[in-house]
């Protein structure tokens, strides 16, 4: 599997479904970025990458991206222009609907029908996910990106939604949910900034919640920040 990783997405098809999106209940580290909770309808199913696009698939596209890295590692230093571009690419590529996920679908990928903290449960441990630090400061990660397919997959199967590297959606930024879509399509207008979504190697297990959302300039290029691809399906 880690060799075709280099190649093209390993996908996962996610079915049509309806969830809350947004805070979880009792969770503590909620902030008012993610409010107000609300339920979003996916009408269609959709394609998701099982992984986030490695350096082996971006240097398909870029063939001096991040030189003399493993081609397994997620693919970061990626703006979010540049990884639209890379969705571009890859439809001129395979005439498939390959694009940046919309903010709703990734968290419906990631909560995968639950509605705890972290998608199932509300503890986060270090043999579920790659994050630094513990909640009370002490260093408990490996402290750098590790490759697909070394923590345990959630519910749909996709592995890395938390932790790892953060990952861009396609909406732009808005400080709450107050008039978002309800049927999970991009939230475009607002501002040049973009939502990243995931948390990353180097953070707190509280910025890898399900509802935790941030957001960059779209040009930022950072060593956290990666991104997952998405796929319409005709039906």
């Amino acid at each position: 599997m880690i060799a075709e990783l280099r190649r093209a997405p390993d996908w996962v098809t996610l079915p049509a479904g309806t969830f809350i999106m947004g805070e979880s209940p009792q969770d503590k580290f909620a902030t008012d970025t993610e409010r107000p909770a609300h339920p979003v309808v996916l009408a269609r199913a959709f394609a998701l990458a099982r992984f986030p696009v490695t350096v082996g698939e971006f240097r398909a596209f870029d063939p001096g991206h991040s030189r003399g890295e493993g081609p397994d590692l997620p693919a970061v230093n990626v703006s979010w222009d540049e990884a639209a571009a890379y969705c571009a690419w890859r439809r001129e590529e395979t005439g498939e609907g390959i694009r940046l996920p919309t903010e709703a679908e990734w968290e419906y990928a990631c909560r995968a029908g639950h509605r705890a903290a972290f998608a199932g449960t509300d503890e986060l441990t270090t043999t579920e996910a790659n994050f630094l630090y513990a909640e009370d400061g002490r260093r408990v990660g490996p402290g750098r990106r590790t490759a697909a397919g070394r923590y345990p997959p959630n519910g749909f199967g996709l592995l890395d939604l938390l932790g790892n590297v953060c990952e861009w959606v396609a909406d732009a930024w808005h400080p709450n949910y107050f008039g978002a879509p309800g049927d999970g399509s991009p939230w475009l207008g607002g501002e040049r900034r973009r939502v990243i979504r995931g948390g990353a190697w180097d953070y707190l297990p509280r910025l890898l919640r399900c509802a935790w959302r941030d957001a960059l300039p779209r040009e930022s290029r950072r060593d956290n920040v990666g991104f997952r691809v998405a796929r319409s399906l005709n039906s």
